[in-house]
């Protein structure tokens, strides 16, 4: 006992130098090593550990992979000088607006004489929407009549832009009277103008990119008086213009096409 006793004694200093390196964690151990990271040039004994827990790994990049990119906002007045961020905009704008009027013209399968009031007709005195030539009545619900008498040298042409319209309907001209037969809506019909409903908001992102490659340009055209991170915020911001007016084109087709198909 006596002996066990003082061999213990003899390592009692042994192991109170290891015991406490023992302990330590190895996340201490990794961020005492000196020289991990520098500093104004130097090095730095130490990385703080509220650093190093934020260290990327790959499970966090999987993580962050999916998370949304951070928005910009630029005021325009202080770009004004590189590129009219607000005439961009317009321009933008303009390309949904004239995606909504395509819509309007070519995708109504109403039967109601407002169905008729955008077709343009063209005489020889230029150009003129329909309801501003003739007047427009419902006769029944699979008929409708446009009554040219004021101005009875247009009723060619009214019949003609009736049939050019892209609506299926095929007119029938009584002295100055159109007489306009609805057809039944049939399930092919919803569907082929649904696909057209497509085709014009993929035309309109077509005029859209063109915008954007526009744009760009244009704030490329500075690049040598302005930083190289201020053209890629610009671009940035224009990117994000147009994914904003991209998302509102896909919520009208996605909106049309539940209305095309009933």
């Amino acid at each position: 006992m006596a002996m066990a006793l003082s061999r213990l004694g003899h390592l009692r200093p042994a192991l109170s130098r290891s015991l406490p390196a023992l302990l330590r964690s190895p996340l201490e151990i990794s961020v005492s090593r000196p020289g991990l990271w520098q500093k104004g040039g130097g090095q730095c004994g130490a990385l703080p550990l509220s650093q190093s827990r934020h260290l990327a790994t790959k499970k966090n990049k999987a993580k962050g992979k999916g998370q949304p990119q951070a928005r910009v906002s630029i005021n325009s007045a202080l770009v004004e000088d590189i590129i009219n961020l607000e005439e961009v905009k317009e321009e933008m704008n303009a390309v949904i607006e004239n995606l909504k009027e395509d819509y309007s013209r070519n995708l109504s399968i109403r039967t109601s004489p407002g169905a008729l009031d955008h077709i343009t007709v063209t005489t020889k005195d230029g150009k003129f929407p329909l309801n501003q030539l003739g007047q427009i009545s419902m006769k029944s619900p699979q008929l409708i009549l446009v009554n040219m008498t004021s101005f009875p040298e247009a009723t060619a042409a009214a019949s003609k832009a009736i049939r050019e319209s892209g609506m299926n309907l095929n007119p029938e001209v009584d002295g100055t009277l159109v007489r306009v037969p609805i057809p039944k809506v049939t399930r092919e019909h919803r569907e082929n103008l649904a696909k057209l409903a497509k085709q014009f908001t993929n035309k309109a992102k077509e005029s859209l990119r063109k915008v954007r490659t526009n744009a760009v340009n244009q704030a490329k055209r500075s690049k040598d008086t302005v930083s190289e991170d201020t053209i890629k915020l610009i671009e940035k911001q224009i990117q994000q213009m147009v994914d904003d007016v991209a998302a509102d084109m896909d919520k009208q087709l996605t909106t049309k096409t539940k209305e095309l198909l009933g």
